[in-house]
């Protein structure tokens, strides 16, 4: 932060005249010196005094701190006798469970990259993740192994089933194995440095299909130390119910890793159920409970039968991530449950999980908001029409600059350097201002994602699947709004002349051909697309007009 004490901030927002950038009002925190230094020894170096680490919520598992660093040398140890070295991308694709971060831990501590995949994705989508990917190898349950036909790649199975080798599926392990293995000292330990790639999340970026974020070590570490600075000092007494899935950012970045830093317990649910994630906040004596905007509407409107039903009197608060909250429901949450306070924050997978947040009860009552820059981010709010950098409470793009940004997009130069200018700042693709005190606005997305629940839905995607059917000549997708899920994909359709084909049998061809939460739900059919002169979609237009006949 050398570089900045010369320049004149504005103590109360963070801002700098003189460059029109805005400045982390945190405290910045340090990050390590050694540059041979991989995430989990640093992760595993946090002095705490936490005992139990994670928590399966359906069977009552658990792992302690001790059982889970001896498992992620075993696992290591035992992923090195496969040949997995420096480099290679191994796969997860599961439902969350306490294997999860071990897993990834393992992994990242050879200098192999984890990258993760949604297990409600189908066969098609999996297969072309793989082929951008191009893991060496992958770690599932034996429930989704048939959606891997076709993969001669050695298999780990994360459940205890036994081994049944197939001409379909190469299971090599299963973790009950790698867990029993007596360590043998034959771990080949390569040199991994802080900037060599440590994740390889995916995310549908500002536009586009589904592209791979490379994260390295430092951008981890980076966030590791924010966890460990915004912690308060009873930190080690907190328990988090995790209800957003690890393969997201969300997940695998606060949960899976994050809170091994301050001695935390997570209570990990395999998938969101309402029900049973009320049943081990009651049981567990759960504190913390991260959600999306919908499931914080589900507990609004089902409160009172909620409260006679289940004993939420430990919790203390809520953390909304996904989508920007409003203010009617922010209230309604809160004359339901007063005595728990609602936290939002901001991230992308390109920020590692950094963005703005709030730490302190006094921060969350700035309703509208998501919070302060996180240390050591810059931001600036630029024009998107003229480039030019805007001031305090005006809205334009939101650009970030940090020590997490990512290192870039995985075989995509093109999206790479349309994201990352040449000095390092990232364009989120979000509308936004800050505030008179710092705080960050998100007002509407310049990006085309559409967010259904939480789960990032890229247009262009459905849209290619619906211009591969035989009677289509055009199409459109776009967000509709809904209360329950936030937004849900809607498609303009051309037919082809001459052409009958119905709404029912458009929406069920793309339905066979990805995971549920990219369906179609809503289709209309027109005589063509509005496009700009270059051939843009006019999505905007598009979503005028399906907005106008709510």
């Amino acid at each position: 932060m050398a570089q900045i004490t010369n320049l004149r901030i504005d103590p109360r927002n963070g801002f700098c005249s003189s460059n029109s950038t805005f400045y982390s009002k945190r405290k910045p925190f340090p990050l390590p010196s050694n540059r041979c230094l991989d995430i989990t020894t640093f992760i595993s170096s946090y002095p705490h005094h936490g005992k139990t680490a994670f928590i399966e919520a359906a069977t009552g598992r658990h792992l302690s701190f001790s059982e889970l660093w001896r498992g992620v040398d075993l696992v290591a140890t035992c992923l090195s006798d496969l040949g997995i070295r420096k480099g290679h991308v191994v796969l997860i694709i599961a439902p969350n469970s306490i294997f999860f971060p071990m897993v990834c831990l393992s992994v990242m501590s050879l200098g192999a990259i984890i990258t993760t995949s949604n297990p409600l994705n189908t066969p098609r989508e999996i297969a072309l993740q793989m082929a951008d990917s191009k893991p060496a190898l992958i770690f599932t349950t034996s429930q989704l192994v048939p959606k891997l036909a076709g993969s001669s790649l050695p298999i780990v199975l994360l459940d205890e089933q036994e081994i049944i080798t197939t001409s379909e599926a190469k299971i090599v392990a299963t973790m009950d194995q790698m867990m029993k293995k007596e360590p043998t000292g034959s771990r080949v330990r390569d040199r991994v440095h802080q900037d060599d790639p440590a994740s390889l999340l995916y995310s549908s970026g500002t536009t586009g299909v589904s592209k791979g974020v490379i994260s390295s070590h430092r951008n981890l570490m980076a966030l590791m130390q924010s966890f460990s600075c915004m912690a308060n000092a009873d930190e080690v007494l907190q328990t988090h119910i995790c209800t957003v899935p690890m393969f997201h950012i969300y997940g695998f970045g606060a949960f899976a890793i994050g809170k091994l830093t301050v001695g935390s317990t997570v209570v990990i649910l395999s998938k969101f159920d309402t029900n049973e994630m009320l049943s081990a906040i009651e049981k567990y004596r759960a504190t913390c409970l991260p959600l999306v905007p919908p499931i914080l509407l589900g507990l609004v409107k089902g409160a009172d039968q909620i409260r006679r039903k289940y004993d939420l009197s430990s919790l203390q608060s809520v953390l909304c991530g996904g989508a920007p909250l409003s203010k009617a429901l922010i209230n309604g949450f809160l004359e339901k449950f007063p005595t728990v306070n609602i936290r939002q924050g901001y991230a992308l997978t390109e920020t590692t999980g950094f963005g703005a947040s709030m730490y302190s009860p006094e921060e969350s009552r700035k309703y509208g908001t998501v919070g302060l820059l996180m240390a050591r981010l810059e931001a600036r709010i630029v024009d998107p029409a003229t480039g030019s950098a805007l001031q305090v409470n005006q809205t334009g793009e939101l650009w970030l600059r940090g020590p997490s940004i990512m290192k870039g997009y995985l075989n995509n130069v093109e999206a790479t350097a349309s994201t990352l200018d040449s000095d390092g700042w990232l364009k989120t693709g979000d509308l936004c201002y800050i505030d008179g005190d710092g705080f960050l606005h998100v007002v509407d997305r310049l990006k085309e994602v559409i967010k259904y629940k939480g789960y990032q839905v890229p247009p262009a995607e459905l849209e290619a699947l619906l211009l591969s059917h035989p009677e289509i000549s055009d199409a459109a997708v776009i967000p509709f709004p809904d209360e329950e899920v936030g937004q849900y994909p809607m498609a303009y359709v051309v037919r082809k002349t001459g052409s009958n084909v119905l709404e029912t049998e458009v929406i069920d061809f793309v339905a066979r051909q990805v995971a549920p939460y990219k369906k179609i739900r809503k289709l209309a059919f027109v005589t063509s697309i509005p496009k700009n002169p270059s051939g843009k979609i006019l999505r905007r237009d598009l979503v005028k007009l399906a907005t106008s006949k709510i």
